[in-house]
């Protein structure tokens, strides 16, 4: 089981969860819409918060939070 990431805690609008591409743990990896194949370690449990697309990610989603607006 893969440790609670930091995007799901900070509760990003585009996180997915875990995905299981062959339908077994060892190949857990978590998602989101900006990385739908795996976000990067550095985001997922470094401390990068993804608040700029990292260079060749393909597209320019960033972290956005999934809340209520003040």
């Amino acid at each position: 089981m893969i440790e609670q990431p930091r995007c799901h805690a900070r509760r990003c609008e585009h996180f997915r969860g875990v995905s299981q591409p062959d339908g077994t743990e060892e190949s857990e990896k978590v998602v989101c819409t900006a990385f739908p194949k795996g976000i990067p370690r550095e985001i997922a449990f470094g401390g990068n918060p993804h608040y700029y697309p990292l260079p060749g990610q393909g597209n320019k989603i960033v972290f956005e939070f999934k809340g209520e607006k003040l």
